[in-house]
Formats: C-alpha cells, structure tokens, sequence
C-alpha cells in the first residue's frame, strides 16, 4: 500500500495546472484577498473551493449553510453550483469582510442565491433550530473560530438533512493537532471536534490530507 505522497510546490503547481478551472472573477477575488492582513492564510485554496462546488452538485444541493464567510471565495463557489433558486445562507461576525466578495457575487450573476448573516454563528444556528429548521439544509461548510467547532458542529448535524454532508475545514489545524505543547483554544477545539466525529456512529466520516484537513461528515439516513 502508497504511503500519502509529500506535496512539494512543484507537484501542489501540477496538480493546479492539471485540474483547476478557477476563472476570472474567482481569481480576481483571490488575489484581492491575498493582499488583505492574513488573506492567504484565511481564505480555501482554489482546489478546495472547486472540490466544494462538486460536492454541492454531486449532492444536488438545494440549500447550504456556511459558517465563516471571510471574503466569499468558497461561498461563490458553492452558490455558482447551486440551481438558479437555491439557496446558500452564509455567517460571520462582521460585514467588514464579507462586503469585499459582494460585487464578485453580482458579476457572477449568483448575488440573489446568497443571504448573509451577521452575528455569533452558534447563535444564528440556534434560532434556525429553534425556527424549525432542523433537517433543512444539505450541506453545512463550517470554516469559523476553530474553539466553536464542536458546538458548531452538534448543531450542524441536526440543521443538515439525512444522507446530507457536514464538511469541516481545518481539522489538521497546521497540523498542531499532534503537537503535545499546542494547546490554545483554537487547536484544543480540533481536536475536540475530530474525537466528537470519531465517536459519532449517527455519521459517517472521512478526514482528507487535503489542504489543511478537510473532514466530510454524512448524516445517516437511518
């Protein structure tokens, strides 16, 4: 059995070369948003918002719900794969971010698919659930504070249908995850939420070495 191949920056260039379809309006925001404090640390790679947006067609997603929008990279993806009536609701604490993606979602003609809402995302999603709208999305992309994973993600999975997918960034966490002098918030609640998905027989799980750690979750259907 393959070993997991090192990705040197020859190889990761290849793999872009080979496979990425990230147009003009997808670019331009990534290049803005490199140049903002942190950008590119912040935001997907443009594979993972490709690989998103196969998801959300795969699936024939209706609707989504996004934790963490920053500047809207991975939301226009996800919303470019939606059909013209879905609906992707996406969350964050502030508009300040969020307002940069905006004009990029007007001119890829997905703006009306989208609703961005603004405030904790644990709160948001407890309104949803206490609205009535458990089992009402089909996938549910979490890529927020990593110490609110696990209360994000037991909300997740009961806003998310059956047989919907919960997709979880980070959960290698610059690989901190395994570095026994590491424990600040952020990592220590990957780590909470990686055991909680381990553990949680109502789902079933994969955890990619792809990016930063990429965890697909699918509800059961029974």
């Amino acid at each position: 059995m393959a070993d997991q191949v090192d990705v040197s920056p020859a190889l990761a260039g290849y793999v872009r070369e080979m496979s990425l379809r990230e147009d003009a309006i997808l670019r331009e925001l990534r290049e803005e948003t490199a140049e903002l404090p942190g950008g590119r640390s912040l935001q997907v790679m443009p594979e993972e918002g490709q690989f998103l947006g196969l998801l959300v067609s795969l699936l024939g997603a209706r609707s989504v719900l996004e934790l963490g929008t920053y500047t809207g990279y991975s939301t226009l993806c996800m919303a470019r794969a939606l059909p013209s009536d879905g609906r992707l609701v996406t969350c964050d604490i502030t508009r300040r971010w969020a307002d940069i993606g905006v004009p990029y979602w007007e001119r890829a003609g997905v703006d009306a698919r989208i609703e961005l809402r603004v405030g904790p995302a644990e709160s948001t999603m407890d309104e949803m659930l206490d609205g009535g709208g458990a089992d009402g999305f089909d996938l549910v992309f979490v890529d927020a504070d990593k110490a609110g994973y696990p209360a994000y993600y037991e909300r997740a999975v009961r806003l998310v249908r059956p047989g919907g997918l919960v997709v979880l960034d980070n959960t290698l966490f610059f690989g901190r995850v395994v570095d026994p002098s590491a424990a600040d918030p952020d990592t220590e609640g990957v780590r909470k939420v990686n055991a909680l998905i381990r553990d949680d027989h109502s789902v079933d799980i994969v955890l990619l070495t792809v990016a930063d750690g990429l965890t697909l979750v699918r509800r059961k259907t029974a």
